[in-house]
C-alpha cells in the first residue's frame, strides 16, 4: 500500500472488466487483473472487487473507456458504459472520466503478440487488461498527467 493517490483504468466489456493502475507520478500505468462477470446486468461482484482495488491502491480517480464508434457517435455500447461509470460513482464515491477507446484492443492484442504470446487463448486472457493499460495511458498523456 502506498500514501500516494493513483488513477485506475477500466476497460468494460459485458463480460469482464480489464483493470490498470497507475503508479503514484501519474507517469506509467500498470495491467493489474481481469474481473470476469457472470451476468451482463449484475454488478455487485464486479463493484466489490473494484472497491477492494481502490482501497488497495488509494484511488483517487476511475477512467473508463469510452468506445465510440468509428465515427466517433456513442451507440448502446457506450449508453451502458456511462451507466456502469454512474453506478461506480454512486457506489464507491469516486469520481469517473472516460477515454476514448477506439482501436484499443486491437493495438493491445498487437502489443501482447508482440511480446511472444501467439497462443490466441493467451492473447484473450489479458487483451482486457492491456486494453486498460492503453486507456489509462492516453488519459493520463491526454490530461498532461505524465
Amino acid at each position: 500500500m502506498t500514501d500516494e493517490k493513483r488513477i485506475l483504468g477500466l476497460d468494460y466489456g459485458s463480460k469482464t472488466v480489464g483493470v490498470a493502475v497507475s503508479d503514484p507520478l501519474f507517469i506509467t500505468a500498470q495491467g493489474l487483473t481481469v474481473i470476469t462477470r457472470k451476468h451482463p446486468t449484475k454488478y455487485r461482484q464486479t463493484i466489490a472487487a473494484i472497491k477492494e482495488i481502490c482501497e488497495k491502491y488509494q484511488v483517487k480517480q476511475i477512467v473508463l473507456g469510452l468506445p465510440l464508434g468509428l465515427d466517433g457517435i456513442e451507440g448502446d455500447r457506450c449508453q451502458a458504459t456511462r451507466a456502469f461509470g454512474s453506478l461506480l460513482e454512486q457506489k464507491l464515491d469516486i469520481p469517473v472520466d472516460y477515454q476514448d477507446e477506439r482501436f484499443t484492443t486491437i493495438e493491445a492484442e498487437t502489443v501482447i503478440k508482440a511480446g511472444g504470446r501467439k497462443d490466441p487463448r493467451d492473447v484473450k486472457k489479458t487483451v482486457d487488461q492491456a486494453a486498460a493499460v492503453l486507456i489509462l495511458e492516453t488519459y493520463m498523456h491526454r490530461n498532461g498527467k505524465n
